[in-house]
């Protein structure tokens, strides 16, 4: 947790996983923030809401994620059941080249 020092700066950390999981999603954001990180997640849920995206805007979406991890000093992935998708894998592995810390909401199996 973040002492709140003056000078010091907190954590930034950028949610992947299914937007079929948006409980998920949503309790990883208040857990993070309760321990002093910036997050950083979606900006919608098509999956969960049933919302239409087009394929440019799938382009959209995953271009504006990896700027989400480049500003962050790690992503957490949302891998409920071991569930773990090729666009959230491409992020898993677009994180560690760059270097980022990795963190998983369930072991990996």
């Amino acid at each position: 947790m973040n002492d709140f020092l003056p000078n010091t700066k907190p954590r930034v950390v950028t949610l992947c996983g299914s937007t079929k999981f948006k409980k998920q999603f949503r309790e990883a954001e208040a857990n993070l923030t309760l321990e002093g990180k910036i997050v950083l997640s979606l900006g919608f849920f098509e999956q969960s809401d049933h919302i239409e995206v087009t394929a440019e805007q799938v382009k959209l979406f995953e271009w504006l994620h990896s700027h989400k991890i480049d500003m962050s000093d790690e992503v957490f992935v949302i891998n409920v059941n071991g569930y773990i998708g090729e666009s959230t894998r491409r992020e898993i592995e677009y994180a560690a080249k760059k270097g980022k810390a990795i963190t998983y909401l369930e072991p990996i199996r």
